[in-house]
């Protein structure tokens, strides 16, 4: 017998695969006669789940036997310690014994994980499945089965009493069509073939109908095959030699060296006539009458599901819809190539068809995106492409694509107030408008916007909604999903006037899990300090009456071998309590430990009322310069030594080690009570940067709400960002007015407050903060079961957590809301979800929830295990009362809010006319003053002269500067900013004009041959008058295309500065407008087509899993358009008026949030406001 890795030295395994296999030992390996099977015994002191095992067959297979056809199979066994009986071994060991039961006999998985288990004593298993006589001829299967696994691979006796109830009667499952067994699918195949031989209408055989061409040799037999004809095909019948003769060389028409052709009477096979030729005939593009083909011919018969199609397929029918055509290759031979792709949303398919010229127009009436098609051909390897594609089509017909959608039939209507679009960075994969269809589609009357972090959705949903022209019957409520984090948590809690020396017990324990509530303590460790010196010590196991967990094991060094003789908590807690006194509690992370003390003394009936201090939050206060604040971080920094982590005895020791530095430090700091602690001066922004968030909804009642949300955004955004924008629960107090606040999922303050097995009072303390509690559907939370990280081991844990909320709700009187948490529309599209999770690095677990929007009817189903009236109540009732209590408000203001600037009026037309007359003279011609004054007077009556102002202020400032300003766009079709000294480009018609005297031509038959050209290009002249070199300009551009036709549109005036002064100049803007009234125009960056397509790309290689091209595009293009980041404009500058506040129009923040800039941008995108505030653009080159 050798340990494990002794034997396989080389193996390559997992990391946690090594954990469990480290000391495990192989006792014997067996190989067959024949060298097809080894089997590898193992024998381990801890359970190893089934998955590792099949895992470790497999590994062993590809790295050892890769070369060699033989199965490996490993048997283990489990030397289990006495904590161990049938029931907790089923209850740690049930998702092992369910893969293996479904491997193994699906009735036995079905009747073990579909029958009704309940244990009757520790080794006695009562299992009652349905009354019939397939589960009765099983039982004695299923006995011997569960004996092998409890008796014989873990040495525990299990008793199994069967019971039968009487079998509800269902109408059968209609029955697959298509269904056929495994082991007689090739039979299957060759009789389809047969049976599509046979059929009239198709010729399998000969898909381009070359056989049935015209084929014939000399006049006579021509003659004879134009009479005769198939009377089945209509096709011309084969002709026969004549009686007597014989069949001459190079007979059936084929021209061989011996055969030559006789002049003028030759028909080949392939359409040519006369003179030896061989031309292939024209194949019509449609071959049948039938309305329904499109291409080829008619067919009939039931698609094969596209993921069930590869190159060995053959000729197959398909349907799909097309979601991309690739541009038409033309070929040498004169045809075209159409390329689409059709998915029926199991898979995708490339297709090709050839097309003649003329036909071009009638493919690409049905070859379009959307089009739904029944297509037969043949699916083979494209040698040219490099993939499985389907060519050789025989026809293409008209389809009814059926795909399930979804309504709401309930005849009330929920409201959903929990959302995420695919503004949720790289998480909620929909786009803001189909929430908005699907909801209207369901009947409902408004719907929530929660995004994490960001409001970036707002915008657009407002202008779709106004665009179907639902802006009145339905309601958007604006809200988000923030980051809270409890900043008012105290470092002393239950302070009762102590001084810093008083006597104190610092501690700490092992348990068997995270939850107070169903795991247990293992192990506490304590020491007792007085004057701040350590005066006593105490170390005491505890039988926890249960298994250790091997990941527990792992952690601690602590086995069941270390606890089986040590007292229960009933004897240990009442002693340390009296051990502790009145003593003040200090712990690493208090919480945890007092919770577990807390939870267990309530259920001895014992008194637990210290004053408690956390070493992690006095650690935030006395050491800011550290990012984590571990034991073994702050140990380190404070140079303590921490030789035995995660054992009690030794962090507690160390707890108390830190604590008497600490102490000494709050000392020097002035503190001389516990209740001073709290009170000394910290970095609030530092501190609640490294608190830990959780997550909260947050609704606007009305446009104050809404106002005081963006404050919320922007201030996390700017002040509180790190890794997520993080919202202070004191700041969220101030700013509490006109918002609704939800308790939001399983990442919510109340529920990890569940998990973590808070006590009750700790819970409605926490509870009583919100508006109302939100419950989500079990699936939603589902990955809790299969992760270590959570306790949840069944389902019914995940109802007793939303039983625990609604009873909660029910104690303090506020509603619980029933809330889908949707991060996409229908349950298919969480493809997109998990593909970017995993391009985040999460776990497949991790994103393994069911977060669709559900119909009214789903949801009461998700909640059928309350009492009908209560479901309704949380689904229908509750939601779509807050949802009232939300008014119709607009993400952002309608009004204009241009940039006031002192008598910018006068100063524009100022400044204008002195420019034309010192290049016109006293006198203007009328020509110019005409445009001059049309165009002030219309910049001027529209409130537009600040713009100008403000553009000519930037020019002459970077002029005076020593840098030139180039003008782009269409800004140079304003005389008016010609004048201002805008631009340089002067907009009239071509034209003389005299820099001396004024002398100007406008009108001459030499001067109007330049009409519509530029006055640059005439020949240079002199002046009639004084002979002074004239000036050539203008360039013939109508002031309407700047402000339109009526004058009134909005200028857009972009500046070109030198790269070197584009930041003098945006510094300058706040010079003119002041410190706080500019932000730069901020953007936002999705997901890009290619980027996501490495990421499906990468996810799919990863597992293994092979996809043609064409799907991982399409699926790809589900995952596209989310957000991934914000930017900034390379120039543009947003103005805000004095007296304003940025946060009624937007929220801003740093760009890419980062925060080590002090640029500020919008967080909108500037498209979605500049409507609304000035916008400059002041670029750089």
């Amino acid at each position: 017998m050798k340990k494990f890795f002794e034997v396989f030295d080389t193996l390559e395994l997992s990391k946690e695969a090594e954990a469990l296999l480290t000391d495990t030992f192989v006792t014997r390996v067996t190989i067959t006669r024949d060298r097809k099977l080894i089997r590898i015994h193992i024998l381990s002191a801890h359970l190893i789940d089934k998955r590792t095992i099949y895992a470790l067959e497999k590994a062993i297979k590809e790295q050892i036997f890769a070369r060699k056809e033989i199965t490996v199979r490993v048997a283990e066994e489990f030397h289990l310690s006495a904590q161990y009986n049938a029931r907790t071994l089923y209850g740690m060991y049930s998702d092992s014994i369910l893969l293996e039961m479904k491997n193994y006999d699906i009735v036995l998985y079905n009747m073990l994980s579909r029958g009704k288990l309940r244990w009757t004593a520790d080794d006695e298993m009562s299992l009652t499945v349905p009354d019939s006589r397939l589960y009765k001829n099983a039982a004695r299967k299923l006995e011997s089965a569960l004996q092998s696994i409890f008796e014989k691979r873990c040495h525990l006796e299990l008793l199994l009493d069967m019971q039968y109830e009487e079998r509800k009667i269902e109408a059968p499952a209609q029955l697959d069509r298509d269904y056929v067994p495994e082991e007689r699918m090739d039979d299957a195949a060759a009789r389809r073939q047969r049976m599509q031989e046979q059929e009239g209408f198709m010729d399998t055989r000969d898909p381009f109908n070359l056989a049935g061409m015209d084929q014939a040799a000399g006049g006579a037999a021509a003659a004879a095959l134009s009479e005769k004809s198939d009377p089945r095909t209509n096709r011309p019948a084969t002709a026969a030699a004549p009686s007597g003769a014989s069949a001459p060389a190079g007979a059936a028409g084929t021209r061989t060296a011996s055969s030559p052709q006789k002049e003028g009477g030759y028909s080949n096979r392939f359409g040519g006539a006369g003179a030896g030729t061989f031309q292939r005939r024209k194949r019509a593009f449609r071959m049948s009458e039938n309305e329904d083909v499109l291409y080829g011919r008619y067919f009939e018969g039931d698609p094969v599901k596209l993921e069930d199609v590869d190159a060995s397929s053959g000729n197959v029918i398909v349907a799909g819809q097309i979601f991309l055509v690739h541009d038409p290759v033309h070929t040498r031979t004169g045809k075209n190539i159409l390329k689409f792709d059709v998915t029926d949303f199991t898979d995708s398919i490339s297709v090709k068809i050839f097309v003649e010229d003329e036909d071009l127009e009638l493919a690409n009436s049905f070859v379009k995106p959307g089009t739904a098609l029944k297509i037969k051909g043949t699916v083979s390897f494209d040698s040219f492409d490099k993939q499985v594609e389907m060519s050789f089509i025989d026809g293409i017909v008209r389809y009814q694509l059926n795909r399930t959608r979804r309504e709401d039939t309930y005849p009330e209507k929920r409201v959903e107030l929990h959302l995420h679009t695919k503004m949720s960075d790289m998480d909620g994969v929909t786009d803001v408008n189909d929430y908005i269809d699907t909801a209207i589609s369901f009947g409902m009357k408004a719907m929530a916007i929660t995004d994490h972090g960001v409001v970036q959705a707002f915008p657009d949903a407002n202008i779709y909604l106004k665009k179907i022209k639902h802006d009145k019957d339905f309601k958007l409520i604006y809200g988000c999903e923030g980051y809270l984090v409890d900043d008012l948590e105290t470092i002393v809690q239950n302070e009762k006037g102590q001084d810093l020396q008083h006597e104190t017990v610092v501690f700490d324990i092992e348990t068997t899990g995270f939850s107070a509530e169903t795991d247990h303590i293992i192990e506490i460790g304590a020491v007792k300090l007085q004057n701040n010196e350590i005066v006593d010590r105490m170390d005491v196991f505890v039988n926890p009456g249960v298994p250790i967990p091997f990941r527990i094991t792992q952690l601690t060094s602590i086995d069941d071998s270390m606890v089986m003789d040590a007292d229960p908590i009933e004897k240990v807690l009442p002693d340390f309590l009296r051990w502790c006194g009145d003593a003040v509690i200090v712990a690493h992370n208090a919480s945890f430990d007092t919770g577990f003390i807390a939870k267990n003394a309530k259920r001895l009936g014992l008194s637990y009322d210290p004053t408690i201090l956390d070493t992690v939050g006095l650690s935030r206060l006395l050491l800011p310069q550290l990012n984590r604040y571990k034991l073994d971080t702050v140990a380190k920094e404070l140079g303590v030594s921490l030789e035995h982590h995660h054992r009690a005895v030794d962090d507690a020791a160390c707890t108390a080690e830190i604590y008497m530095k600490e102490i000494e430090l709050v000392k020097a700091r002035g503190a001389e009570r516990l209740a001073d602690i709290d009170h000394l001066e910290f970095d609030h922004a530092a501190n609640v940067m490294k608190l830990p968030s959780y997550h909260i909804v947050l609704l606007a009642k009305n446009d104050v709400g809404r106002i005081n949300l963006y404050r919320l955004i922007s201030e996390s955004h700017l002040k509180y960002f790190k890794s997520r924008p993080r919202i202070p629960k004191s700041l969220l107090r101030e700013l509490r007015e006109g918002l609704i606040i939800g308790s939001a999922c399983v990442a919510g303050e109340v529920f990890q407050g569940l998990v973590r097995g808070m006590d009750e009072q700790q819970l409605l303390n926490v509870a009583s903060f919100y508006d109302y509690l939100e419950v989500q559907p079990l699936g939603n939370n589902s990955f809790m079961i299969a992760s270590d990280k959570y306790t949840a081991s069944s389902e019914q844990d995940l109802i007793d957590y939303n039983r625990k909320i609604i009873d909660l709700a029910d104690q303090l009187g506020k509603p619980v809301c029933a809330t889908c948490d949707c991060h996409y529309v229908d349950e298919e599209d969480d493809i997109y979800r998990r593909i970017i999770q995993a391009g985040r690095g999460f776990d497949e677990e991790e994103s393994d929830a069911k977060l669709y929007f559900r119909t009214t009817k789903e949801m009461l189903d998700e909640f059928s295990y309350l009492e009908p009236e209560k479901a309704h109540e949380i689904v229908i009732d509750n939601p779509n009362m807050i949802a009232d209590m939300c008014d119709k408000i607009r993400p952002v203001r309608p009004d204009k809010c241009p940039p006031v600037i002192e008598h910018s009026d006068e100063t524009l037309r100022q400044i204008c006319h002195e420019t034309a007359h010192r290049i016109y003279g006293p006198t203007l011609p009328k020509i110019v003053s005409d445009r001059l004054e049309t165009e002030l007077n219309s910049i001027i009556s529209n409130g537009y002269s600040v713009m100008y102002i403000i553009a000519q202020k930037l020019v002459d400032k970077s002029n005076e500067d020593g840098y030139l300003v180039g003008s782009r766009g269409s800004v140079g079709s304003s005389f008016a900013a010609t004048m201002a000294h805008i631009t340089e480009v002067n907009p009239l018609s071509p034209h003389y004009v005299c820099p001396k005297c004024y002398w100007y031509d406008f009108d001459s038959p030499e001067v109007k041959k330049y009409s519509g050209m530029a006055g640059c290009d005439m020949p240079p002249k002199k002046c009639p008058k004084c002979g002074t070199e004239l000036n050539r300009m203008g360039f013939d551009i109508p002031f309407e295309t700047f402000l339109g036709f009526n004058g009134d549109k909005e200028p857009d005036i972009d500046l070109n500065f030198s790269g070197e002064y584009q930041s003098k100049a945006h510094k300058y803007t706040e010079v003119i407008f002041g410190y706080g009234q500019t932000f730069r125009a901020g953007t936002i960056g999705t997901l890009a087509e290619k980027t996501a397509y490495g990421y499906v790309m990468k996810y799919y290689e990863e597992r293994g899993i092979h996809k043609r091209r064409c799907e991982i595009g399409r699926i790809a293009e589900g995952c596209t358009g989310v957000r991934r980041s914000t930017g900034q404009h390379p120039g543009g500058i947003v103005v805000l008026p004095l007296g304003e506040e940025i946060n009624s129009f937007t929220p801003v923040q740093h760009p890419a949030n980062d925060m080590t800039t002090d640029i500020v941008t919008t967080h909108f995108d500037y498209h979605k406001i500049d409507h609304n505030l000035l916008k400059l653009d002041i670029l750089g080159h």
